[in-house]
């Protein structure tokens, strides 16, 4: 169903453009944006959060889930070249965008699937799964994402996620260690958590 909202498959918005320049991770990367996804004008200081402090394998698979434009799966993917990063939305446009994205930042070793959650990847695992979850479309959308994560993970794989303290935050953070025993926090800032748990 077609609606404003950035966690909708068709943004109803008309796709006003717009060019995203930033350092991440000591790298210089250009993101295309447009109405209908999250934070268009910006990499908000979550996401900027999550890729500053993401702690990944080498080599391995990793997932951006719920990847919109696709700056956390395009900067993993071109700070850790053996990794394959494959990155999965709901919306359209996002994934249109983070193809566009792909390209535009040189990295290919990623692999977009559109769809809701995990259903586009049911049968992968990966070695760590990174999440800017989108809240904004409520708990039954991103406690999903928490208790699914042990069944997509490898041994020892891990969930890191980005919340807002006063939003959720502890919530989420009770999901995490529930699904997964304990919960970590890797790095805060702003108002912002990146939470980790590993799979045992």
């Amino acid at each position: 169903m077609a609606t404003n909202h950035y966690f909708s498959s068709k943004p109803s918005a008309k796709p006003n453009y717009g060019l995203i320049r930033v350092n991440l991770r000591d790298r210089y990367f250009e993101f295309l944006t447009a109405s209908g996804v999250f934070s268009k004008k910006r990499v908000d200081l979550g996401t900027r959060l999550l890729i500053e402090s993401m702690v990944l394998p080498e080599s391995g698979n990793v997932l951006d889930l719920g990847c919109g434009y696709g700056a956390v799966g395009i900067v993993a993917a071109a700070s850790y070249p053996l990794v394959h990063v494959y990155m999965v939305d709901v919306n359209a446009r996002a994934m249109w965008l983070a193809r566009e994205n792909a390209r535009r930042n040189r990295v290919d070793n990623v692999v977009l699937r559109g769809g809701f959650l995990y259903e586009p990847l049911k049968d992968m695992e990966f070695d760590a799964i990174l999440s800017n979850p989108p809240v904004s479309a409520g708990l039954k959308v991103v406690v999903p994402i928490i208790e699914q994560a042990p069944g997509h993970l490898t041994s020892c794989g891990s969930l890191q996620m980005v919340v807002r303290s006063k939003i959720g935050g502890r919530r989420l953070s009770g999901v995490m260690e529930e699904a997964f025993g304990q919960v970590e926090v890797l790095a805060r800032q702003s108002g912002y958590r990146v939470l980790l748990s590993k799979k045992p």
